[in-house]
């Protein structure tokens, strides 16, 4: 890609115990696009967003972003390049103690020096951008599963990161909300001119939005390249995660033996 890279990953290892998770992934992240992550679940995507952020450290190779090494960095470091990465969380992750209001503006509260008209301006902006300016007074239990994926929208772009991060963003969304949420990330993501990483298992609204996709299976990257070339795509797990076939490089069945010998018709 000819385009700068925000983000270097070079033989990312990392394993939960005896469970190795990454095994030598290698992919960069050009800046100013989305990116699509895909992969079947606990294939690692969100162990990777976790090594971007530096919550987590890496057993081998490294992370970089923006020209440092994430797990190098001294903790004052660390939450400075913090401060320029919106994180969008599978679940949403707001305050449920907190207004929508108090959500969005909470990060610019806590991590700016803004005087109060001020932050009061830029929140009305953000939640209009996502549609739920006249919801600004609603606590979080009184929006729905697809108003609260966009308020955690707009509290991921309060700061105007240079990156944000949206982890399964469509799960649990029915259809009009799922095509909403997709068609704010992408329109936030040109506006504001951010880079962004888009991690999910939802291939046809992730390869609808996205610039770029990155597959990854067994802990490495297995296929990457333009989103809009990835249906035609002849490599055997695109085409098998693409179009959703059970039969392909991803088995159905968990390894085991024979069925015959546990219903024990044979020795």
């Amino acid at each position: 890609m000819s385009v700068e890279p925000l983000i270097e990953i070079k033989d990312l290892r990392f394993s939960y115990g005896d469970r190795e998770v990454l095994k030598g992934l290698n992919l960069t992240i050009p800046m100013g696009q989305v990116v699509a992550i895909l992969g079947s679940s606990g294939c690692g995507k969100t162990t990777l967003l976790r090594l971007i952020g530096g919550q987590l450290e890496p057993a081998g190779g490294y992370v970089k972003v923006a020209g440092q090494i994430v797990h190098e960095l001294d903790n004052a470091a660390l939450y400075k390049l913090r401060r320029k990465m919106g994180m969008m969380f599978q679940a949403g992750g707001l305050f449920t103690d907190l207004s929508v209001f108090e959500n969005v503006a909470f990060p610019m509260r806590e991590h700016t020096d803004l005087p109060e008209a001020m932050i009061r301006d830029l929140v009305l902006m953000k939640l209009d951008a996502v549609g739920l300016r006249g919801a600004r007074k609603l606590m979080t239990g009184e929006l729905s599963g697809g108003m609260q994926r966009r308020v955690a929208l707009a509290r991921a772009v309060a700061l105007d990161p240079m990156l944000t991060m949206y982890d399964e963003p469509f799960a649990g969304l029915d259809p009009i909300s799922l095509d909403v949420i997709a068609n704010i990330i992408r329109r936030m993501s040109d506006a504001l001119g951010l880079t962004s990483i888009v991690v999910s298992y939802d291939v046809a609204e992730s390869l609808k939005i996205a610039d770029y996709a990155i597959f990854i299976d067994n802990g490495i990257v297995v296929a990457e390249g333009p989103a809009k070339d990835m249906p035609q795509s002849s490599h055997p797990f695109v085409h098998q995660f693409v179009h959703g076939e059970e039969d392909g490089p991803v088995s159905f069945h968990y390894p085991a033996r024979d069925l015959a010998l546990d219903l024990g018709l044979t020795k």
